[in-house]
């Protein structure tokens, strides 16, 4: 686990990087996309493959037309 000293030099680092005016704008983005992940996770989602399962694929209906002509 970094001590004080390395987290100083982290943010100094990010400060010359990014600027002093990026840095509320890089925070608040971040503290954004960290609460949509959590409603998401606390939601539950559906899988993909779970979706996919019930709705035929374009694939296939194709495969069927040309089956047809």
């Amino acid at each position: 686990m970094p001590g004080p000293t390395e987290w100083l030099i982290v943010g100094a680092v990010v400060l010359l990087l990014f600027g002093a005016k990026k840095l509320p704008d890089l925070a608040r983005s971040l503290g954004r996309s960290s609460s949509e992940f959590k409603k998401g996770m606390r939601e539950g989602g559906v899988d993909e493959d779970e979706e996919d399962t019930t709705t035929p694929s374009k694939a296939s209906t194709e495969t069927t037309d040309k089956s047809t002509d």
